[in-house]
């Protein structure tokens, strides 16, 4: 005698300890709230299709965050309103696996806007559930991209007016106008009839998916009680009174039924040498052969190189990084620069390492290359003690306010411009660097300079002011033995 069984979706954990250890069997989520009914319909959809084992499901900031404490499947947590490209990389990296987006207005419709427009004009083949309750409603309840005209709240506490905030956002018809989405449609959660619509448009939507179709979005107009300060029952009529009229309830696109699958998957490989002419960025080749006593011996550095936008403090940087990948060492380069880019401030952090490297910023320097003032003054302090100074002394006329510290005096600018090369002042730091700390070899950094040098014809130049800088610390520093950074 067969018999029905009510229970809990197997997508559903049991009992949900991750939210309440002791009282698992409510969630989260306010009396009247719509996420619980949208939670069940897509744990249902997950169940019928079978696809719970290979679904990964991402939450971003906002009452969606917690969606971890109920779903039996992959979760991933994304910053606010970054879902979409979170996703996207997932999706593109598991083509097979069904990935999911469950998101909020004031997530995808204000902080996340350009995410959802540009993922779904790519087309990704990914499933988009927007919950639309016209408010942010985790974070106390301020106006959303999707509040009403005359709507109150905490940030619009006289009602959004046309003139001070725009008129609010609809989504469903903005992105129903691009080409690449196979299915739009927006539902609401105000009564039975509603909800069962939401339980067709919420498998549509995933069913596309799991058939490659591409890109779906399902906007569900959803009750907030507590953020719009009324009953449950109160909050389903102000959906049908207020949110219906100004947010239509229909299907804006569907081509679910015409719309080829599309194949998602790596793209074709490029032969390496032609990868290469394509990028323009120049192979390295082969790496150096394995030296166990350099490798095993090294210390790991954090060198800060500073200055002004234009006096190559970043080429430098990732010049010394490339030169230290090739002798086998993990590397990191990380560039900061303002918004002028050429004339404005810019560092580069580098780290070299024998280990993995678990930050690419570097806060305390061991190294520092100071090219002007102001990056004395911002990075002298940070330096460790014991650890070495760089100073171009062409600029910078005063001297470090430190005693325990290593530094170096050097006129870079003046010998790059005395040989005619002004912008080469960072290649004179390089060869004056690696000489006086025996860091790298000078002929490693050399044989990588061709590939850093977009200029080309400037290559020979760039190879003799190496050579100039070696050649100063050979003249003017009483080498110390080992030099202060070298290695053991």
């Amino acid at each position: 005698m067969s018999q029905d069984v009510l229970k809990k979706p197997e997508t559903f954990y049991d009992h949900f300890e991750r939210w309440r250890p002791v009282q698992n069997q409510t969630t989260h989520y306010c009396p009247g709230c719509g996420h619980g009914n949208v939670h069940k319909l897509i744990a249902e959809a997950m169940d019928d299709l079978g696809m719970a084992d290979k679904a990964i499901f991402v939450s971003p900031v906002g009452c969606t965050v917690f969606a971890y404490y109920y779903f039996a499947m992959g979760n991933v947590q994304a910053a606010h309103g970054r879902a979409p490209a979170v996703a996207t990389a997932i999706k593109r990296v598991h083509p097979h696996s069904l990935v999911m987006t469950y998101q909020g207005d004031g997530d995808l419709a204000s902080i996340g806007g350009l995410e959802i427009l540009h993922a779904a004009n790519r087309g990704e083949n990914m499933t988009v559930f927007f919950i639309n309750n016209a408010i942010y409603g985790m974070t106390g309840g301020q106006m959303a991209a999707t509040s009403l005209i005359g709507m109150k709240t905490t940030t619009s506490p006289y009602g959004r007016s046309v003139e001070n905030e725009g008129y609010p956002l609809k989504m469903c018809e903005v992105i129903a106008t691009l080409p690449a989405p196979v299915y739009v449609e927006r539902v609401h959660l105000a009564d039975l009839k509603g909800i069962m619509n939401a339980r067709k448009a919420i498998r549509k939507a995933i069913k596309n998916q799991v058939e490659g179709k591409g890109f779906s979005f399902v906007e569900i107009l959803s009750e907030c009680p507590t953020g719009w300060k009324m009953t449950p029952v109160e909050a389903e009529a102000w959906i049908k009174e207020k949110m219906i009229p100004y947010f239509p309830v229909q299907v804006y696109k569907d081509e679910s039924a015409t719309r080829e699958p599309r194949v998602y998957g790596p793209k074709k490989e490029v032969p390496e040498d032609q990868l290469w002419d394509k990028l323009d960025i120049g192979g390295l080749g082969d790496t150096h052969p394995y030296d166990k006593e350099f490798v095993e011996g090294f210390k790991t550095r954090h060198l800060k190189f500073a200055g002004f936008g234009g006096q190559g403090v970043l080429t430098a940087g990732v010049i010394l990084a490339a030169a230290g990948m090739q002798e086998n060492l993990e590397v990191s380069w990380i560039p900061s620069y303002g918004p002028e880019m050429r004339g404005g401030t810019a560092n580069a952090s580098v780290v070299l390492s024998k280990e993995s490297i678990g930050s690419p910023l570097v806060v305390n320097p061991d190294i520092l290359v100071a090219m002007n003032d102001p990056s004395l003054d911002t990075f002298e302090r940070a330096v460790v003690p014991g650890g070495l100074v760089i100073v171009n002394s062409s600029i910078i006329a005063r001297k470090l306010h430190r005693t325990d510290v290593d530094v170096l005096y050097i006129p870079l600018s003046d010998i790059a411009s005395g040989m005619g090369l002004t912008a080469s002042a960072n290649m004179v730091l390089l060869g004056a660097l690696l000489e006086y700390t025996k860091l790298l070899p000078l002929a490693t950094l050399k044989e990588i300079i061709p590939y850093g040098l977009k200029r080309k014809q400037l290559i020979d130049a760039n190879l003799k002011a190496v050579d100039a800088g070696a050649q100063w610390i050979r003249e003017n520093v009483k080498q110390k033995q080992p030099a202060p950074l070298a290695l053991a």
